[in-house]
């Protein structure tokens, strides 16, 4: 099965479509067949984007990608501080 990357923004729309749906009665199952995603993926969706507007969540992305460049940066700085006292003691 060819696996799919959904946009917040659209994973937002479909939560949003899914809150309709649930209210007219429709089954669990069939709003997630509905909305060709399975009952994991939806309650994840849940949990990561429950409540949110489509804005928020593409400023999550934003922060989310952010943070991950951070985290590479503060490694990269660890590792030449390292280097860097290594060579001061002498032992290279």
């Amino acid at each position: 099965m060819k696996r799919k990357k959904h946009t917040p923004q659209q994973i937002i729309r479909k939560l949003r479509e899914a809150e309709a749906l649930l209210s007219e009665d429709k089954g669990l199952a069939e709003v997630c067949q509905r909305l060709a995603v399975s009952e994991a993926t939806f309650h994840r969706w849940c949990n990561q984007y429950g409540g949110m507007k489509a804005q928020d969540a593409k400023r999550l992305k934003q922060l989310e990608l952010e943070n991950s460049r951070l985290k590479k940066l503060v490694a990269e700085l660890a590792l030449d501080k390292q280097i860097l006292e290594e060579a001061l003691k002498g032992k290279w």
